[in-house]
Formats: C-alpha cells, sequence, structure tokens
C-alpha cells in the first residue's frame, strides 16, 4: 500500500500546526466542560462521568463506522474522550481518595502496555497507518489513557507539588516545544510525537484551570461558562478550516510521525 493510498484511508488527521492547536484547546475544553457540569451544575463526578461515556460510545461508534477521517466526528471524539479522562482521574482523586503519585504510576503503566500491545499485533504504533479498526481500537485506547495520564500528571504537579496553574503552562508549554526541537533534530519521530501528545493534556488543563479559576486560587477567574465557550467556539472554527482545506498531499505536514 503506498503513501497516497494510506493518506486516503487514514482515520487520523494530518499533525500539522491546526492539529496540535485544536488538541491543545480541546483539553482545556475538557477540563473546563468537566468542572462545569460536575460542581456548578451539580451533577457529581459520578454522574457526570456516566452521561459522558454514554455520549462518548455513540461518537466512538459513529467514528469507527465512518469509512474515512471525517474532521467533526473526529474532533468531537477528541473531546469526549478528554472529559472522560478528566472524570476518570477526578474520580480516582476525589472519590476513592487514590495520590496523584499512584494514579499517574498507574496511567503510565497502562499506557506503556497499550503500546506494547499495538507494537505486538501491528509492528508500528504509527499514527499514519490507522487503517483498520483493530488499529483504530488501539489508537483510542491509548488516547484514552494519554488524557488520564496528562490530567493525572499536570494534577500532580500544579497542585500537589504546589507549582501553580500559570507555571504548569511555562512547564508544560516549554516541555512539547523541546520534544518538537528534539524531533527537527532527529530524533525519533514516534517517540516524539507521543512525549508531545501525552503532555499537551496537562498544558491544557493548566490553561484551563489558570484561565477559569478563581483569583482566590490562582486563576484569571474567567469562569469555567465563558472559558468553555470561547475555546468551543475557536475549536469549531479551526475544524472548519481544516474541512475546507486543501486535500492530503497539498500540504507540508510539520510533523511527520511515520
Amino acid at each position: 500500500m503506498n503513501e497516497r493510498t494510506l493518506a486516503a484511508l487514514n482515520k487520523v488527521p494530518e499533525v500539522t500546526i491546526a492539529f496540535w492547536v485544536i488538541k491543545i484547546l480541546s483539553t482545556t475544553v475538557g477540563e473546563t466542560v468537566a468542572d462545569f457540569l460536575a460542581v456548578q451544575v451539580g451533577l457529581g463526578a459520578s454522574i457526570t462521568t456516566a452521561i459522558m461515556v454514554a455520549i462518548l460510545a455513540t461518537t466512538l461508534w459513529c467514528q469507527l463506522r465512518a469509512s474515512r477521517y471525517v474532521p467533526w466526528i473526529y474532533w468531537l471524539t477528541v473531546v469526549l474522550v478528554s472529559i472522560v479522562g478528566t472524570q476518570i482521574t477526578d474520580i480516582l482523586t476525589d472519590r476513592l481518595e487514590i495520590s496523584l503519585y499512584a494514579s499517574t504510576v498507574a496511567f503510565g503503566l497502562g499506557l506503556m502496555a497499550v503500546f506494547a500491545l499495538w507494537y505486538a499485533s501491528e509492528k508500528t504504533v504509527s499514527i499514519r497507518t490507522i487503517v483498520t479498526k483493530r488499529r483504530e481500537s488501539f489508537y483510542w485506547l491509548a488516547i484514552l489513557l494519554t488524557f488520564a495520564l496528562g490530567t493525572a500528571a499536570g494534577d500532580l504537579a500544579t497542585e500537589a507539588l504546589g507549582l501553580g496553574f500559570t507555571l504548569g503552562v511555562f512547564i508544560f508549554g516549554a516541555m512539547i516545544l523541546a520534544f518538537a526541537a528534539a524531533y527537527y533534530l532527529g530524533a525519533n519521530a514516534i517517540l516524539t510525537f507521543w512525549l508531545a501528545y501525552i503532555a499537551t493534556r496537562p498544558l491544557g488543563a493548566s490553561l484551563g484551570d489558570l484561565l477559569s479559576q478563581s483569583r482566590t486560587y490562582g486563576g484569571l477567574g474567567l469562569g469555567t461558562i465563558y472559558t468553555s465557550i470561547v475555546f468551543l467556539t475557536v475549536i469549531a472554527c479551526l475544524v472548519a478550516f481544516v474541512t475546507l482545506r486543501p486535500p492530503v498531499g497539498s500540504m507540508k505536514q510539520p510533523w511527520r510521525p511515520n
């Protein structure tokens, strides 16, 4: 199967600047929407998680049924995975009182196990070859664990270790830039991609908390409603942009996780 055919069948978007921006914004929305539903609406973590899991299951079914990459379905699934991943970590921390250290390690080991099984089955963990349902199933399981791991690691850094939201944004943003620089200097494309992908979750969570939390807790006090609306609007505009832009092969990809 040649590269053009793989690109046409691949169920994952090109890794462009727009990809990274939408990914970071979706993680922020995952943080703010989960907090809004669980706290301000008063649904609580359990009910919020149950509702979001049901919606995610429906959207994921549509994503798996699609024969090609459909931007709005794909990115809606990412946003919902972000919300569910956030809620899983919050339930473990707030309800079951499992330490962030333990959950970070557990999710990290779980993600490594998924990658190991994925590679053993498919001989690759590249996102440029998501052309079968089995590979796509491995992909979405890995994505869910990256969100859960990123949430736990982000909360561990900004809250348990006391770094704060502002410093968290700078630290995790610098990590992503470092992984990008390593890629352009010749480091393994797949490894640097997944490391950067994981880091977008705590970056988005820190950014969401910085914008939405009250000044008392170190935020800017914009609230979860306004933060969510603004970011969802930007996501919708960017998804429309990537839907209408030139087809695969006519634009250069800045990051090619072969």
